[in-house]
């Protein structure tokens, strides 16, 4: 089902613009927009026609049938071209195996992002079954979900890219991959239509799209590529979707390159925080830490130990873990001699499990304790903690004590984390100490949410004398049961609308404290996060904090002693752009993904100002000084070099150097008008963090999202309480939601401050209306 509105077309240079006239024209059509009262939705279905038998009608600009090869000619011609896409896993085997195909006759080779993975060794399989290593990740589309990849190979066969808009619905076309590994396999189908999904124009194919067909091309019967086998229907086996072709283009127009050896960093461990033993893959993205793959040990056994100081008894270890299927095993760690002796406690098969390893055999693991905790809930984060005391262990789940033993056969190991048998798990919020942070609230936390949700009482479906008791009552009580149940539900509903709506106020106090210094002492990153915080309660701040601060000692290391500033950024350059692959996202450019930093640093790929934002900090710790620059439309960087020439710097573009009279003709492009001096000014941190929040918020315009746009105007007046636009806003879309006591606070505001640029007039028809309603 896709949901179609009545669509607020904002300027798009707004975005990324604070001019004034645009402010006054986005606040005309806000106005406009809300007074009107036009959040309507027109709900489209979306049909999957079933395309046996029919019979396609040829177009007037058709070629004659006796110039199109049949299918069996054009598969003979184009497979030379199509290749087979693996991963190599731990040990070389196959980890995974997908499809992609020739685009250059030196090497390039199109394909699904998902299909190269993340960081992992990568070949290709030629149809005259030459292997080759991928020697670079040429250019990357996470949104669209594309890659393009080289490998050292000339004298290749290439296919040609079409334009999309040239494939009509109802025509004939070909597929060609390697479903369940039948390599080469060709499937002959049709266009069903377009879509739109997830923001990406995607080709609807009447075509079985299945594991290992992605990546491969979708042909005309000319053999020229249309799109990228990409999604498999969950609906009918016969559907499947493919990304339009002309993503590729665009990724071979402005290519992000990243040498292999730099995409196998993405994710690393960080060497000097933790030391893994005994196989699997172990990731770091995020803030979390990720295992997949089996482990060399006795039942697959896979470990990760924090390094630094062992600890001293007593002490505790406490992880959040979630894993993927609760048939398998992960958890925490004590006591590890770095090979085969530690303790375990982890859960395995939906129980709890308490393990002394004492070798690397069957014959040398004790089970301790195997036990059933309800406390536990499988699918979900669950909290696991381990206090080693000199007489003994305790463990704990989700802070309830389920484990108390003796033992005290190991002792002067370390913490970590530790995977079984292949298992897939997450850990988040890994902590050491003399005591580490609680996973339920505290006693007082709780005695408020308990006092909000009095009468909300645990009840057993299996207790016989309640059952007895209700069924004597007759078929009312099972009416009543639904009833109270129903109620439950829209209760159940309202307490997580408050958990998000405490989110946000806790989200914006932090931003408040985060900027109320003076504006040169606001540490932007920090408060870039809360901002991102604000669409993500799950953010791990503190992580992201040590994401940069090890990207930052990478750059250092490489840096000799006396580096001047000019090397120093040079050498930022060749790590942000030519080694990690930072670059703008064009196919995607208004997903919000790009203004959160944390997902930038992660990705690689961002907007204008969050890209300049990431490159400023690295900067910074470098000990250079380089300005954020409100360049009408798209932001950019300066760096004044000692000498007292300065250069503009877009991040956007990989780095690209720009002079003045570069920004003067890009100006006059824009806007048809001359650069002055106040477009190249230095802009203040607030004013960043709020053009950052400018851009989410138009964002949320677009999408007719209010519920979003009332959250980004909470942190626009935090950042700048005294903006008559952002009142102004605020009162409207408060008004949209029905929240009252706001669009009062704000039209009150306005009427005592008679700020010049707002129709008043409205403002003070909405507070009488308020007002009205109120009486």
């Amino acid at each position: 089902m896709s949901k179609q509105c009545h669509v607020l077309r904002v300027s798009s240079s707004f975005l990324a613009s604070d001019v004034h006239a645009e402010i006054i024209n986005t606040i005309a059509a806000m106005a406009l927009f809300l007074s009107r009262n036009i959040i309507r939705k027109t709900t489209v279905f979306w049909v999957a026609s079933s395309f046996a038998g029919v019979v396609g009608i040829p177009h007037a600009a058709d070629q004659s049938k006796e110039n199109i090869p049949s299918v069996e000619e054009l598969v003979m011609t184009v497979r030379p071209s199509v290749v087979t896409i693996r991963h190599v896993g731990r040990g070389g085997n196959d980890a995974g195996l997908g499809t992609g195909f020739v685009i250059s006759s030196d090497g390039l080779i199109a394909t699904n992002l998902h299909v190269i993975g993340e960081a992992r060794p990568i070949s290709v399989e030629l149809t005259d079954g030459r292997i080759f290593d991928v020697t670079e990740i040429h250019a990357t589309d996470r949104n669209a979900d594309v890659a393009v990849i080289r490998i050292d190979a000339e004298n290749l066969q290439p296919l040609g890219l079409a334009a999309s808009s040239s494939l009509r619905d109802g025509q004939e076309v070909v597929a060609i991959g390697n479903p369940h590994g039948l390599q080469r396999s060709v499937v002959v189908g049709r266009v069903s239509g377009r879509r739109t999904i997830d923001g990406i124009e995607m080709i609807q194919l009447a075509i079985p799209i299945e594991s290992g067909n992605s990546g491969g091309p979708l042909l005309d019967r000319n053999g020229d590529v249309h799109g990228i086998l990409t999604l498999k229907s969950q609906v009918t086996r016969n559907l499947g979707f493919a990304v339009v072709a002309d993503r590729v283009n665009e990724l071979l127009e402005n290519p992000n390159p990243v040498l292999l050896d730099r995409w196998l960093t993405i994710g690393q461990l960080d060497a000097t925080e933790w030391l893994t033993a005994g196989g699997g893959l172990w990731r770091q993205r995020a803030g979390r830490i990720t295992v997949a793959g089996k482990g060399e040990g006795f039942g697959g056994r896979s470990l990760c130990l924090a390094k630094g100081s062992l600890p001293s008894v007593p002490y505790e270890v406490g992880v959040q873990v979630k894993l993927d299927n609760e048939s398998g095993a992960a958890g925490l760690v004590v006591e590890a001699d770095g090979e085969d002796k530690h303790y375990g406690f982890y859960p395995s098969n939906g129980q709890l499990r308490f393990t002394r390893f004492d070798g690397p055999t069957v014959f040398t693991w004790n089970v301790i304790e195997d036990i059933d905790v309800p406390e536990y809930r499988e699918g979900d984060w669950n909290h696991l903690r381990v206090r080693v005391e000199k007489d003994g262990i305790r463990c704990y789940v989700n802070d309830l004590e389920v484990i108390v033993s003796s033992d005290q056969n190991l002792r002067g190991g370390r913490p970590g984390l530790v995977s079984f048998r292949g298992t897939e798990a997450a850990f988040r919020r890994f902590s050491c100490g003399d005591e580490v942070p609680r996973f339920q609230p505290d006693d007082a936390v709780w005695a408020q949410v308990e006092k909000t949700t009095a009468g909300f009482d645990e009840i057993d479906p299996a207790n016989a004398t309640l059952v007895e008791l209700l069924a004597e009552a007759g078929s009312t009580a099972v009416a009543a049961l639904e009833l109270k149940a129903d109620s439950l539900s829209r209760q159940s509903e309202q307490l997580r609308a408050l958990a998000a709506e405490v989110h946000h106020h806790r989200t914006v106090e932090q931003l408040s404290d985060e900027v109320a210094v003076d504006d040169e002492k606001i540490d932007m990153f920090r408060a870039a996060l809360q901002i991102a915080r604000l669409d993500n309660q799950e953010l791990d701040c503190e992580a992201s904090l040590a994401d940069l601060r090890r990207l930052s000692a990478l750059i250092k290391t490489r840096l000799p002693i006396d580096a001047s500033d000019s090397d120093r950024l040079g050498m930022l350059d060749q790590v942000l752009f030519s080694e990690l692959g930072f670059h703008g996202s064009r196919g995607d450019y208004y997903n919000r993904s790009n203004s959160y930093v944390n997902e930038v640093l992660d990705d690689r790929e961002g907007i204008p100002i969050t890209l300049a934002v990431v490159y400023m900090e690295l900067a910074k710790r470098l000990g250079i000084e380089i300005h954020g620059i409100g360049f009408p439309g798209h932001f950019l960087v300066r760096f004044d070099a000692t000498d007292g020439d300065s250069e503009w710097i877009d991040v956007f573009e990989r780095g690209k150097r720009l002079t003045r009279e570069n920004l003067a003709q890009r100006h006059l492009e824009q806007t048809g008008e001359p650069l002055n001096d106040s477009h190249l000014e230095a802009s203040t941190s607030r004013e960043i963090l709020s053009r950052m929040l400018n851009n989410l918020l138009s964002i949320a315009i677009q999408e007719k999202d209010a519920q979003s746009m009332l959250r980004y105007l909470d942190a626009m007046l935090a950042l700048r309480p005294d903006s008559p636009r952002s009142h102004f806003l605020r009162m409207l879309t408060a008004r949209q939601l029905n929240q009252s006591d706001i669009a009062k606070r704000d039209a009150r505001w306005l009427v005592i401050q008679q700020p010049s640029g707002i129709d008043m007039a409205m403002v003070k028809r909405l507070l009488q209306a308020l007002e009205a309603e109120s009486e």
